[in-house]
């Protein structure tokens, strides 16, 4: 078979071509390759690009950034692009009937129409909805760009113009209008709609942190201040309360209470209005009740809003007398209702007084798992949103519904060669986007609900399908034994998550002229739907006709096409697929570049549509047992292969990835080391090749040279040190029989899994034992099927030059091809590796002469299950030991797993692995975490199926029934709902029931142990891991775990909203749940989230420059992605969240203390509305906005933010993880600081209780924590106790760091420091017991910590230290930073790195370091 990889020049992988070879430059822009790449900003990234496939990412953003460098003239073109993104705003002058002119600051890039949403929006404009801008008596045209109006300039002066209204602006009045008076109504965050999410800061802040004129009161701030903390807070403590989670906060009661401004507005009966009314202008009726119990009638007219004279019961359009015509309804009522206009200010102030972040819509919507009980109010909007549909004018888009594909594919299809198109086309794509998973999740529910009109409604409920707003709506079941050999309707509920996987990673390729659907995966009650955009023209024909490549029937019938075959080879690099063929049912070879299933279809449209992509990646033999085929030793002594529900497991991407990268870095080693060997053999010109002297000995020299890992392995190397002559024969023999191999692999398998990553060994591999046929010394790190000859285990480092030369050496030639071959890649000139995602797929078959290639490609499998377990799962234990990986709940166990490639359904391996694990105490958050999700999500496979036979009237029962059964002690027995409606029994009869409907309460039989007991089985046929445990109480004693954690984890699992009170779960005698205590269901959406390539890209340079020191230009390439994040995501996402976050840390670095603040709360804000307020990266962000409020002299805000990240910290993962120790500290020396010293030390001592624990007892933080505990017992006079604290620190730093240290000669500074003072102390008390009353006492030295040393400490604790530097270190820091950059290359040309701007320092560094 041809290797696609050929057309790039046969050379030595420099690297340099080998990472354009490995990223595959995207067909439309070959200029990849073209020198180093420079970003807009002109730094080099060349620097930021590693070898192998995990560069993938990073130079798939190069090549974007850099597709209009070359076209356009090269760097300056790019320079341009960021000017004018930054192009100098101007101020205009807008006058608005009865208010002052005012000036407002724009930016030409804006469109007229962001004037009129900001003028929405202020206070004083709020209620004008109907209006058009005016220039010189010129109309604006709302979408046009500021920068194309003529005359518009600084200074000039736009007119508010009243427009007169139609229905439709009637309608959007009415609905702002309502928007503005539940302006800061918490209901709609809590049910979940609009986008709508919680905060709680301003609680914790009093108002904005950034007004620091009005709470800067440093002198008498201290003597306010009341430290203690809530008991459930203080270290020790064993309750958990759940009413904290959410703080009543202040302007909340106030809705609720007197600031109402009406009592109901609504639509009125009298709507629409009749003929002859029409014609005198009226629009629609409206009814309302004032505070003050006056009910009245108002017409929307043409010109404006009128009283009228109708009642409840009899119409009389006529204008009432006096009739308050005005053209905005608050105006009208201002005049109606004192009390209306009273509050209607005070609201509008408070909600203008509200942090922009806490008011903005989410892009995606975020659940509340808890909520108070909110009263129900009138309102009409509400109700005519969940009764008409709200297509008519959703969005205000003319024309009807949405035409979803259409809009997701044209924005695709958006220019993108230079900065400014690419931008608006990531803005475009991330809205649409964005919409549809709203407009699918509420159709998924809609269809639930059983709301939605079947397109087969004569079959039965599991096999209908749904159309509704232009989304296709289908349920996770299998129907029509689709799915039969795969497993069933597990099959059928794995498929669309796998799909989306698919659809995101051929999003993320993006390849003009390729189109897949919008796809949304939505989780609710129990069923699983997909929606997915509709492919014009598929619905009028039979699948049959339209699919024009891949299979309709897993691979028994297969179509080709070669305009399908070009546009996926241009995704098969990245996605490292590999083109193959297969038999379909005429035994004829067809040629296919994605799985079987993959299918294309042509829409109506003409455009390209691929679906299906449930088989993207590659199968994960280790949970597909096939018949006859041996599993590498590494996998099969973890017990795999496994059976699995379903036979969809796959490989995720990042496994992929992180393997392929693995055999790039064991390519080059390999190649390097031949190298080495032929240079040797050349020098010591041998007479004949087959004495084995020179060789041999050159050999043994290398073990020496270090692996990255820094691991040399000369044992090994001696054992199979073989060469020969006959290298010839390496090409001939490829496969060889797996147990001649066996015994002389013993001595490598050994050792593999326990360290090196780079240690994975094959038995079928190699054979030692024809030795004639020996190759010039090939490698037997990770040796696949197309090896053969003896191989030698080694490792070592690439020399930067040893590799370089051409390939005209016939010599050189075959050291790639022989490292090729031992690596499996698919070319014989380079290094390639691909999958073929249809090995093992049931009913594939593949042509007779592809038969080597098949065999290839599944050892490729094995060896790529084998690295999963061997090195993929011990590097995740070994993040989580040095505590590069912290998870603290199950969505960050879940992301650490995932990064690492990681399937969830290995989490039962991993819990194996940790509990194996000599350091297994270190590890004890880990196993912890770990469990409970295991539980977890036992519980929730359970409560699907369970959930499925309840019907609507008994759900909240049921949902109470199983919380019980799964966390309560009482031993629950159900209490079937009292019937609210005796006669329910008559309705029944109605034909078109929700799916699974039905007079069914076998729920109400499931008891504690059952429950448990099928928990304690899903454990083991789904995870296999064996729980020992018969009940909720069992689970918390023997693995240490919280029922409030696991309370949330399962509700944020399962969508459960509950009643935010104290639930008691030990009580024996009654259930902690009751049904009133179930507020909603909400569905858990899957979704695909577009990036912003560009932003993200230069996010990544300023990460790469803060770590080199260069702090400057770093924080001007952060602001850089801010504007671009802000450009392509609107103002909240997670992304900008990470981007504030680091912002703040680096002005806090460069001593802008404010600024840090106000963009570190931007990123608190941010964080609990885009992630959740308990989510664990919002503890993070409390815990910097803490630090940099300290820094800013507001010391009680700061210690109310520590507490509430201790209390989110209790709540998410209980007391005992490594980063409570980091709290706690914090906490401590912050009492320490206002002089609250016994409460300081018992957060101080939890805290060096607990990095002893985690750390162990001679860690650098341990040392760190004594002395801090020391510093208390000092001011506090206790000096014994000090001394025996610092005397442990001192220890530590001696033998860790030796006597020379500054750290250990500060300590032992301390130490004498100390004494002294003690001898002081001891003898004043000796002079007042001789003297009694008339001693001379020394004054003795009781000082309060300084707030500038409080401060340091904190520095040093939160990782951020304050190096003084000479200008012989900063000459070594800069070598020191070239060097790492050289490493980085490995062998790229390294530029002259003085070109960049030498490090501008001061006397000290900052520098952003973690200790330890």
């Amino acid at each position: 078979m041809v290797s696609k990889t050929d057309d790039i020049p046969a050379s030595v992988p420099n690297c340099n071509v080998n990472t354009v070879d490995l990223v595959g430059e995207t067909p439309d822009r070959k200029e990849t390759s073209k020198g180093p790449h420079k970003d807009p900003c002109g730094h080099s990234v060349d620097t930021a690009v590693m070898n192998g496939g995990g560069a993938h990412d990073l130079s798939e953003e190069e090549s974007k950034q850099d597709g209009a460098g070359d076209t356009d003239g090269g760097e300056d073109s790019n320079e341009q692009e960021v000017i004018v993104i930054q192009d100098t705003g101007f101020t205009v002058k807008i006058q608005a009937p009865g208010t002052e002119p005012f000036d407002l600051q724009v930016s030409p890039q804006e469109m007229v129409q962001e004037i009129h949403q900001v003028l929405m929006d202020r206070e004083d404009t709020c209620h004008r909805t109907c209006f058009s801008l005016q220039l010189d008596g010129n109309v604006l045209d709302n979408f046009a760009e500021l920068k194309s109006i003529e005359g518009l300039q600084e200074g000039s002066l736009l007119k508010v113009v009243e427009e007169p209204y139609t229905v439709r602006e009637a309608r959007i009045h009415v609905r702002h209008i309502r928007d503005l008076l539940k302006g800061l109504d918490p209901s709609d965050a809590y049910n979940g709609v609009d986008c709508n999410s919680l905060s709680f800061l301003s609680v914790f802040t009093d108002g904005d942190l950034g007004d620091s004129g009005k709470r800067k009161k440093k002198g008498s701030e201290l003597e306010q201040i009341d430290c203690t903390p809530p008991e459930h807070i203080l270290p020790g403590s064993k309750e958990r309360p759940l009413l904290p989670l959410q703080p009543q906060n202040k302007d909340w009661k106030v809705i609720m209470t007197p600031m109402q401004c009406l009592k109901v507005l609504t639509m009125s009966g009298w709507n629409p209005p009749p003929g002859n009314r029409k014609m005198h202008g009226d629009l629609m009726y409206l009814y309302m009740v004032t505070v003050e119990e006056r009910h009245i009638s108002i017409t929307a007219s043409t010109r404006g809003f009128y009283l009228n004279q109708s009642t409840t019961y009899t119409f009389n359009p006529k204008p009432a007398n006096p009739s308050f015509l005005s053209h905005s309804l608050v105006e009208l009522l201002s005049q109606i209702s004192p009390a209306f206009k009273k509050n209607f200010t005070a609201l509008q102030k408070k909600r203008v007084q509200r942090h922009p972040f806490e008011r903005i819509a989410t892009p995606f919507q975020v659940y509340s798992w808890t909520a108070p009980q909110v009263d129900h109010t009138m309102d009409c909007v509400r109700a005519e949103d969940a009764y008409t549909s709200r297509l008519g004018y959703e969005e205000h888009i003319p024309g009807q519904t949405r035409d979803w594909n259409e809009e997701l594919q044209t924005t695709r299809e958006l220019a993108r060669k230079n900065l400014p198109e690419r931008l608006l086309r990531e803005r475009a794509i991330f809205k649409v986007h964005s919409d549809f998973a709203a407009a699918a999740t509420r159709g998924s529910m809609a269809v639930i609900d059983g709301n939605v009109m079947a397109i087969n409604p004569g079959e039965e409920t599991r096999m209908q399908m749904f159309i509704w707003n232009n989304i296709f709506f289908s349920l996770g079941f299998d129907v029509r034994d689709h799915y039969r050999e795969l497993g069933g309707d597990a099959a059928a509920h794995a498929a669309p998550t796998n799909d989306l996987n698919g659809v995101r990673a051929y999003g993320a390729v993006d390849v003009e002229g390729l189109y897949t659907l919008g796809t949304v995966v939505v989780d609710y009650r129990g069923y699983r739907v997909t929606a997915q955009s509709i492919i014009p023209g598929i619905l009028e024909r039979e699948q049959e006709q339209s699919v024009i490549y891949g299979s309709i029937d897993f691979g028994k019938t297969v179509v080709s096409h070669g305009k399908y075959l070009e546009l996926l080879e241009r995704t098969s690099r990245p996605l490292k697929v590999q083109r193959h063929n297969v038999l379909n049912e005429k035994d004829e070879s067809m040629e296919l570049c994605s799985s079987v299933e993959c299918k294309g279809i042509i829409g109506n449209d003409g455009r390209h549509y691929i679906l299906d992509l449930l088989r993207t990646f590659p199968p994960d033999l280790n949970f597909l047992p096939v018949e006859g085929e041996e599993l590498s030793p590494e996998s099969v002594r973890q017990g795999f292969p496994r059976q699995h529900r379903h036979r969809l497991a796959c490989l995720r991407q990042e496994l992929i990835e992180a393997f392929v990268e693995h055999r790039y870095l064991l390519f080059m080693k390999m190649a390097a080391l031949q190298l080495m060997q032929q240079k040797a053999n050349k020098e010591s010109k041998l007479a004949t090749l087959t004495e084995n002297s020179s060789p041999g000995a050159a050999v043994p020299a290398l073990p020496s040279t270090e692996t990255p890992d820094g691991s040399a392995e000369s044992s090994e190397t001696s054992t199979e040190t073989l060469t020969d002559a006959n290298s010839d024969a390496a090409q001939t023999e490829s496969t060889s029989d797996a147990p001649q191999a066996a015994a002389t692999e013993t001595t490598t398998t050994e050792a593999a899994p326990k360290t090196e990553p780079m240690t994975e060994t094959d038995s079928s591999a190699t054979t030692t034992t024809n030795a004639s046929q020996a190759t010039p010394i090939e490698v037997n790190v990770v040796p696949t099927v197309t090896t053969n000859g003896p191989l030698v285990p080694f490792a070592t480092a690439i020399q930067n030059g040893e590799c370089e030369s051409p390939l005209e050496d016939p010599k050189s030639r075959e050291v790639v091809l022989n490292a090729c071959k031992a690596v499996g890649s698919i070319s014989n000139t380079s290094f390639d590796i691909r999958f073929n995602p249809d090995i093992f797929s049931p009913g594939v078959r593949f042509p007779e002469d592809s038969a080597d290639d098949i065999q290839k490609q599944k050892q490729l499998l094995k060896d790529a299950g084998a690295f999963l377990v061997s090195c993929q799962i011990p590097s995740l234990v070994k993040d989580c030991l040095d505590h590069s990986a912290l998870p603290m709940d199950g969505a960050t166990l879940t992301e650490a797993l995932h990064q690492r490639g990681i399937n969830v359904r290995y989490l039962g391996n991993v819990l194996a692995f940790v509990d194996k694990t000599p350091a297994k105490a270190q590890l004890e958050h880990f196993y912890r975490i770990g469990i409970s999700e295991l539980i977890t999500r036992c519980a929730k496979h359970i409560f699907k199926t369970y959930l499925q036979g309840v019907e609507l009237s008994a759900l909240s029962a049921a949902v109470s029934h199983f919380l019980n059964c799964f966390l309560s002690s009482f031993d629950a027995v159900a209490h079937l709902p009292a019937d609210e409606l005796v006669s329910r029994r008559k309705n029944r009869k109605r034909r078109n029931r929700v799916p699974g409907g039905g007079d069914n309460t076998a729920w109400a039989s499931l008891t504690p142990s059952e429950l448990w007991k099928n928990i304690v089985s899903e454990a083991q046929s789904y995870y296999h891991f064996t729980l020992h445990c018969e009940n909720a109480d069992q689970v918390v004693e023997k693995y240490g775990l919280q029922k409030i954690t696991l309370l949330r984890e399962i509700s944020i699992k399962a969508g459960i909203q509950i009643l935010i009170k104290e639930y008691n779960f030990d009580s024996r005698h009654k259930p902690a749940f009751t049904e009133e205590d179930i507020l909603n269901i909400f569905p858990v959406v899957k979704h695909v989230n577009p990036k912003a390539s560009d932003a993200f890209h230069f996010f990544q340079s300023g990460q790469a420059k803060v770590q080199q020191g260069y702090l400057k230009e770093g924080c001007e390439l952060i602001n850089e992605a801010l504007n671009l994040f802000n450009n392509v995501y609107g103002a909240m996402h997670v992304e900008i969240c990470a981007c504030l976050r680091l912002l703040a840390r680096l002005n806090y670095i460069m001593g802008d203390h404010h600024e840090a603040l106000s963009n570190q709360q931007k990123a608190v804000l941010m964080s609990e509305r885009v992630l959740g307020v308990e989510h664990p990266n919002t503890i993070q962000e409390y815990m910097h906005l803490a630090l940099y409020c300290f820094a800013n002299g507001q010391l009680s805000t700061a210690l109310k933010l520590l507490y509430r990240a201790r209390y989110l910290m209790l709540m998410v993962c209980g007391e005992d993880h490594p980063e409570m120790a980091l709290l706690d500290s914090n906490i401590g020396l912050v009492l320490h600081g206002v002089m609250e010293y016994d409460l300081s030390l018992r957060f101080l001592e939890n805290a060096l209780a607990i990095n002893s624990k985690y750390h162990g007892p001679r860690s650098l933080k341990v040392a760190l924590s004594h002395h801090l505990v020391a510093r208390v017992y000092e001011s506090k006079a206790e000096f014994r106790s000090a001394l025996q604290q610092e005397k442990e620190g001192y220890t530590i730093y001696k033998n860790q760091v030796g006597e020379a240290h500054e750290k250990t000669k500060e300590s032992s500074e301390y130490l004498k420091y100390l004494t002294q003072q003690a001898v002081a102390l001891q003898r004043t008390m000796n002079e007042i017991y001789k003297n009694g009353s008339n001693a001379s006492i020394m004054p003795l030295k009781f000082t309060a910590p300084s707030m500038a040393s409080v401060l340091e400490q904190l520095n040093i604790i939160n990782g951020i230290i304050f190096i003084p530097l000479s200008q012989k270190d900063l000459e070594n820091l800069k070598a020191e930073v070239q060097r790492r950059q050289q490493l980085q290359e490995s062998g790229k040309s390294v530029e002259d790195l003085t070109v960049h701007s030498p490090l501008e320092l001061e006397d000290k560094i900052p520098m952003d370091v973690n200790v330890d």
